[in-house]
């Protein structure tokens, strides 16, 4: 779905994307991660074709970007660096200047077309109810988009890349300004989207809705790609385990040395097998209120991959008075 090799793209002497080998399948919902000023939205807009490549190639669905963009483009949803809209005019009509800017808008000349005309009028106005609908605004007013929340905005920049049935969406912080109802609701428009066909890519700084989102994920530090893989790889069980129980000194006198870590109740041991683990402490008298397999979080591994954003400037104490 999106393959790009060797993707580079300098400013000046600044190599904002580095070599980036970056591989997107059907059907992925996949997660694009990494600090800001990492290089995530030049390549994202180079994806767009937003944005040409110093070198290297970019292909969307097996065509070369920039230079089919326009019969990849209308089977691509976007929303990039947060939602634009006319601030005067309503969310529906911004929908539909935005859906007659399409590929199909076209309307044909001459009295014969008119039918034509009213069909796709009528069709325009379906796909914008059904875009609402889907994000949660089908019962939004005539107020305009300037009196819309930060959220109600997030929302309709959305059901513009949802309005022609995308294939592939590629969203710049979606859920960006939604309360944590809203982040659940967009979490399930994307897994069911994804569920019947369209191939989802994020950006996010969200690392916990990407967990529960993705099914891939991509890390990039300083214009490198410094990991493509499989969520559940990532995710690995680290060999231990962790127990909680109200006779946590017992414990850990039992097992001998394999504790590696005490904080009250809870104890982290080194153990391959938790069933093995549980039967060992219960049969040695010790009650266990809780017994998990402990597994790297995707929070570790990014911080572990990447360096410090380009928006922190840290104080230079050295030559301070």
């Amino acid at each position: 779905m999106i393959r790009t090799r060797a993707l580079t793209k300098r400013f000046g002497a600044t190599v904002a994307v580095d070599g980036v080998d970056l591989h997107v399948r059907e059907g992925d919902r996949y997660g694009f991660l990494g600090p800001n000023g990492s290089g995530k939205t030049t390549l994202v807009r180079m994806l767009l074709g937003l944005v040409y490549p110093t070198s290297g190639e970019v292909e969307i669905m097996g065509r070369p970007i920039p230079r089919r963009a326009a019969e990849v483009l209308p089977e691509v949803g976007s929303l990039i660096e947060g939602p634009a809209a006319y601030g005067h005019l309503s969310g529906r009509r911004n929908l539909s200047l935005i859906d007659a800017s399409g590929a199909a808008s076209g309307a044909p000349s001459g009295a014969a077309g008119r039918p034509g005309v009213l069909r796709r009028g009528r069709d325009r106005r379906r796909r914008i109810e059904e875009a609402l609908d889907h994000v949660g605004l089908g019962g939004i007013d005539a107020r305009p988009v300037k009196a819309y929340s930060l959220g109600m905005r997030q929302r309709l920049g959305l059901a513009a890349a949802l309005l022609r049935s995308p294939r592939l969406l590629i969203l710049d912080e979606p859920t960006n300004g939604l309360d944590p109802q809203g982040i659940l609701e967009i979490r399930e428009l994307l897994t069911s989207l994804n569920e019947a066909g369209t191939t989802v890519f994020v950006c996010s700084h969200l690392l916990a809705e990407v967990e529960r989102l993705c099914t891939r994920v991509g890390v990039i530090d300083r214009g490198r790609l410094v990991l493509e893989e499989k969520l559940a790889g990532v995710r690995a069980a680290t060999g231990r385990i962790a127990v909680e129980s109200p006779d946590a000194a017992h414990a850990a006198a039992l097992l001998d040395g394999r504790v590696e870590r005490r904080q009250g109740d809870r104890l982290l041991v080194r153990h391959p097998d938790p069933a093995e683990l549980n039967a060992l402490l219960v049969a040695g008298g010790v009650r266990v209120t809780e017994i998990t397999v402990e597994r790297r979080s995707l929070e570790q591994l990014v911080l572990e991959m990447t360096s410090h954003g380009a928006d922190r400037i840290a104080a230079d104490r050295a030559g301070a008075p």
